[in-house]
This record gives C-alpha cells, structure tokens and sequence, in this order.
C-alpha cells in the first residue's frame, strides 16, 4: 500500500497544482490546451468513479468528515450536506475559540455566504473575523468569499421619565 499523505502534504500539492494550472493556462499552444484537456478529462472520470463509490457506501455521510474528501465531493457536485448545514456545522465548530461570542450564518448570494460575528473573539475583531472565514472556506470551497459582519446592537431602552427626571417641572400643589 503507498504510503498516505497527511494534512500538510495535501495542502502543498494542492497549491503546486494550482500554481501548475495557472501556468498551463498562461502558456498559448497546442500542447497547453491539450495539457489542460487532459486535466478536465481526468477530473471528470475520477469525479465518476467518486460517485460510483458513494452508490456502494451505506453510509456517504460518513466521508464528509475528511476535508479532502469533502472538497472532491463538492468539486463534483456530490456533497450530501447542502452548503448552509456545511457553514453552520463549521460555524458551530468554532465556537470554542470564539469565547462566548457567536458566528451565525447569514445567507449566501452567488459564491458569497455573510457571516454575522457577536460578542467574544480568539485575538482582536479581525484575527476572529480570519478565523470564521478560513472555517467556512475549507468547509464550502464552492464560495468564493466570506464576508464577515459584527452584529448590530442593540438600542438600549432609556424611558422617557429618567431622562427627563431632574429637568421636567414639578407641579404645582
């Protein structure tokens, strides 16, 4: 059995495979296209044969948990969590680090999914907001962007009485 690539393996070829196609994609010729159509190819059945693989497991739902396999899962359109239960599972996976604040899924547009943040933090506002991004990206790599909003508070009810309490007339007896 070849031996497995563990988290950070995975990450550094991900990343030369990006930084490949990306130079495939800038060089004109024949041999580029034919480079990249034999990538789209491979994609395609391997994205079969993945699907053929979810037919014979009882359980597909179980190889979810593995980021890798959840990113090929998505790439091919076989994910079984739709995306909103995918950003609110990561979501409620952080909320350790947040430290008694909140990150609540607001919505997605296009490839956009909102994000709203409340109260705690791991660091300062912008080092939680990095975190909930990077959270909901690995989960959903279909989104393209993570925009992250803090919570709007809420007005405090004053009444009327106490601040007009010293400054309103007395009347008269």
């Amino acid at each position: 059995m070849a031996e497995r690539l563990d988290a950070p393996a995975v990450a550094d070829r991900l990343t030369r495979l990006e930084e490949v196609l990306g130079e495939l994609e800038t060089i004109p010729g024949a041999t580029a296209a034919k480079a990249l159509d034999a990538v789209t190819l491979l994609t395609e059945v391997y994205g079969e044969a993945l699907a053929r693989v979810l037919e014979q497991v009882p359980e597909a739902e179980a190889l979810t948990g593995d980021e890798l396999v959840g990113h090929l899962l998505v790439l091919h359109e076989l994910h079984p969590e739709p995306l909103e239960q995918r950003v609110g599972r990561a979501l409620e996976r952080l909320r350790p680090l947040l430290r008694g604040g909140e990150a609540r899924f607001d919505g997605v547009e296009g490839t956009v999914a909102r994000v709203v943040l409340a109260g705690g933090g791991c660091g300062g506002p912008g080092q939680a907001a990095e975190v909930v991004r990077d959270a909901v990206l690995a989960t959903a790599p279909e989104l393209t962007e993570v925009q992250v909003s803090p919570a709007r508070r809420k007005a405090a009810f004053i009444p009327v009485e106490s601040l007009l309490g010293a400054a309103a007339p007395k009347a008269a007896p």
